[in-house]
């Protein structure tokens, strides 16, 4: 019976779907399903988005080349309350027995839940686009206003019906263009004096040039321009609507001859008006009111000071002291109106971030002078913050955290910003259970101090080379943090002072002028038990030659030291290789580098360039330059003091050898938009880091490393490389990068995107004390050991951020011998599956 009712369900929803799937199903017999628009511009067929998107109906959106929605829509019953009303009375005591069995209640919420996901059908469908001549007229009238706004005055365009089936049709627009209007003189009229000076000065500027075809664009651009220039040179009354420009064509042989005309000034008297001359308005007074909220506006002034030139009115004792609220303003009195200025002071002062959004606003006085007004509304000075957090890890089998913040507005009077932050956690680790062990094994604590300054704190004044419409910051920070139990056990101290500004809306730069960070690693002893690959492979060499039976296992810490002090020491067991040796040696000299302790005091310098003027641009890129330099003061230092070297010849201090290197970071992101929701985005990355002086290799905080969810996809993090090696070590890093990723992303279904890509790189060894050539990259022949990876994806787009699921496949593994390296493990049983949020670059 069960089989039977089963066989009957699958015949029901396989019925359904055949049904749904017909794309005419819902259409009307005197109606016609659109199935195709192709426009022709001068016989050549269109592939400008921008172009198809001025048709007024599209046809129904298809995926795989099927109208999914469509087909979705067709499930849904168009009349579904007179269908379950008939249901339900389909005989005198059809609704009261159904009534007896479910209850009224039940039988409301079956109907409820019957036109909801009816509704939801609907709603998640997209209904048949049907044929409509109305639209298509309009769609012509769009495509010819389209082509004449963009020079081609005497455009032609048609439309032609051709039927596909009896209920299905194609729509053919063609478009005839004819010879483009372009200009060919550029002159003005211009009635006030002083606006005639000002136009004439920025007037090589304009957008409107000699020889270019007419653009309707270009002239509400130029329009765009004359005002703001206007604008910004005193001319505060000015706006678009005084300019305009009288266009002749008339026996030009397709040329145009443009006159620019700027009006006077409209001044309104009652039921008149007069035009005068426009003026330039100087700026006479400033007045801040520093405490300024819509509920206190009016309430009565009780501190109030003059600095430079400014007013500062407060409600109560001033807050704030004056030159540090003046330095954020570029309205200044005494010079003239500028409508930039009020722009730079509304960004600077929300980059503040101690008020809210700013209220500016001008008088004017009867002496052609402004009177600003800026009305500033402080934040609270004291924010707390607080969150704690449940997790679990390979460490960890629970850990809980707790991770309060105090955020200080205001702190010094300047506008500056202090945060202070706390960590704290405990957890349970895998022994935890044995009885000699208490269960929360694991602890972490830490504490970081920021202070942000909104202008370069620096002992000489800066405003000449970096001017405050840069919007300079200095962040000064302090961290501290001490972990138990995890890894190497770690105490670590960091400090940096970092300097930020804009020099153009698009470009940032960054100095950290002084970094320093200290780690030490309290349990050395514990190395073999992190990395538990190398010591699986130093336990199978000890076994293979005899060092211990088979079914021993070398003790950590004893039993490792002893046989790798054995195997690299004057007299080495006799049944052992020189390959071993080499790789017990490898394995000693990376635990002596990942153990030891660290002291890097560095300067770096950052470049960024990100061509996006919004979020939603989708043609742009994004070029990133680093240049970090470490050790050169310290070493400086210990060489004119005669500083002694220690017995691997380098110098100390605070008994650590510090690090001496240079590193280079270069990234380069490219997005073309190629329409239709389709993106094609691109990422170049190069990044090297060469020791010298008093280092002979790089830390392992400063090294690079290959694979994961934004690099390479088809291999995991730390898993790839160095160079064809065989990744013995549970984190390879290396000292040289370079990473390729191509990616197409495509529309799939509403807020549901797929994406193919191709992830092509590695890292390698260079210039460093690690002397394995499968590791090193010594001359551009070791480019075979990149390696390639490929795969696929999806992505939902939720607004706020994007979740991200993608397949990688190892294509060319150059961990194998050449001539197996293409396609070895190309299967969903080696593929790596990522999770990601966001797109990778």
């Amino acid at each position: 019976m069960k089989k039977r009712l089963s066989k009957i369900v699958l015949f029901i929803l396989i019925t359904g779907f055949i049904t749904a799937c017909n794309s005419l199903k819902r259409v009307g017999e005197h109606e016609r399903l659109l199935v195709k628009n192709t426009i022709y511009v001068d016989s050549v067929r269109n592939t400008s988005e921008q172009i198809d998107n001025l048709l007024y109906q599209d046809p129904n959106k298809t995926m795989l080349g099927l109208p999914i929605r469509l087909y979705i829509y067709n499930l849904a019953r168009p009349n579904i309350d007179s269908i379950i009303d008939a249901e339900l009375n389909k005989s005198e005591k059809h609704r009261e027995r159904l009534e007896r069995f479910l209850s009224k209640k039940q039988l409301a919420q079956y109907i409820d839940n019957r036109k909801g996901f009816n509704n939801w059908l609907k709603t998640t469908g997209e209904a048949p686009t049907l044929l409509s001549e109305p639209r298509a007229i309009k769609s012509v009238k769009r495509l010819e206003d389209y082509f004449t706004n963009n020079g081609w005055f005497n455009v032609s365009a048609d439309y032609n019906i051709i039927k596909k089936t009896k209920n299905k049709s194609e729509i053919e627009y063609h478009v005839n263009l004819g010879k483009p209007f372009k200009i060919d003189s550029l002159t003005s009229k211009i009635s006030s004096p002083i606006v005639d000076t000002i136009y004439n000065k920025f007037k090589d500027r304009s957008i409107i040039k000699k020889g270019e075809r007419y653009t309707t664009d270009n002239f509400e651009a130029e329009r765009d321009r004359i005002s703001t220039s206007l604008r910004n040179n005193g001319i505060y009354q000015f706006s678009q609507d005084y300019v305009l420009f009288q266009v002749d064509t008339v026996g030009t042989n397709k040329k145009v001859n443009v006159e620019v005309q700027i009006k006077d000034y409209e001044l309104r008297k009652q039921d008149s008006s007069y035009r005068v001359p426009f003026k330039v308005y100087k700026i006479k007074d400033v007045n801040i009111y520093t405490d300024s909220k819509i509920n206190n506006r009016n309430a009565a002034i009780q501190d109030s000071t003059t600095f430079n030139g400014y007013n500062l009115y407060s409600t109560d004792k001033l807050a704030f002291r004056p030159k540090a609220l003046t330095d954020a303003l570029f309205i200044s009195p005494g010079r003239i109106y500028r409508d930039i200025d009020r722009t730079r002071t509304y960004n600077h002062l929300s980059g503040l971030k101690t008020f809210k959004y700013p209220d500016i606003n001008y008088v004017e006085n009867p002496d052609t002078t402004l009177t600003a007004n800026i009305h500033l509304t402080p934040l609270k000075k004291f924010n707390l913050g607080f969150s704690t957090e449940v997790s679990t890890s390979n460490i960890q089998v629970i850990g809980f955290s707790l991770s309060p913040s105090l955020l200080a507005r205001n702190i010094f009077r300047g506008a500056e910003t202090l945060e202070l932050s706390g960590f704290t956690s405990i957890g349970a680790s895998d022994d935890a259970g044995d009885d000699r062990d208490v269960f929360f094994d694991i602890n972490e604590i830490g504490a970081d101090l920021k202070l942000t300054i909104p202008r370069l704190f620096f002992p000489f004044k800066t405003d000449s080379l970096i001017p405050k419409f840069m919007s300079p910051t200095t962040k000064i920070s302090l961290s501290i943090a001490s972990q138990k139990n995890v890894g190497l056990d770690k105490r670590s101290l960091t400090g940096n002072l970092n300097y930020n500004w804009k020099p153009k809306r698009n470009i940032t730069q960054s100095v950290d002028l002084f970094s320093a960070q200290y780690v030490r690693n309290l349990n050395p002893d514990n190395y073999f038990n992190v990395y538990s690959t190398s010591y699986n492979t130093l336990n199978d060499i000890a076994q293979d030659i005899g060092y211990i039976s088979s079914d021993e296992d070398l003790s950590i810490p004893d039993g490792t030291e002893a046989f790798i002090t054995g195997v690299l020491g004057d007299d080495p067991p006799n049944d052992i290789s020189d390959d071993d040796i080499q790789t017990v040696n490898n394995i000693e000299e990376r635990k002596i580098r990942l153990t030891e302790n660290n002291l890097i005091v560095s300067s770096a310098y950052t470049f960024i360039k990100d061509n996006r003027s919004s979020i939603s641009d989708e043609s742009f890129y994004i070029f990133r330059f680093r240049l970090e330099s470490a050790g050169n003061l310290l070493a400086l230092g210990s060489n004119l003091a005669n500083s002694k070297k220690n017995d691997d010849d380098h110098y100390e201090l605070f008994n650590v050898s510090y690090s001496q290197y240079i590193k280079t970071e270069l990234d380069y992101t490219k997005h073309w938009d190629l329409g239709h929701s389709n993106i094609l985005a691109f990422r170049s990355f190069f990044g090297i880091a060469i020791p010298y002086g008093n280092s002979d290799n790089i830390p392992f905080s400063k090294s690079f490393f290959a694979g994961g969810t934004n690099d390479n996809r088809a291999w995991t993090a730390y898993d790839l490389g160095p160079g064809s090696s065989q990744s013995n070590d549970d984190y390879n890093e290396a000292n040289l990068k370079l990473a390729l990723n191509l990616e197409h992303r495509f529309n799939v279904f509403e807020d549901l995107y797929g994406a193919l890509f191709i992830d092509v790189g590695n890292i390698w060894n260079v210039l460093d004390n690690i002397d394995d050539d499968a590791s090193t990259f010594d001359s551009f022949d070791s480019l075979k050991d990149i390696a390639i990876g490929t795969g696929f994806g999806l992505r939902y787009d939720f607004s706020f951020l994007v979740f991200r699921f993608d397949i990688g496949f190892k294509t060319y593994d150059p961990s194998y011998t050449n001539g197996e390296r293409w396609f070895k493990d190309y299967n969903f049983g080696n593929a790596v599956y990522n999770v990601g949020i966001n797109y990778p670059f």
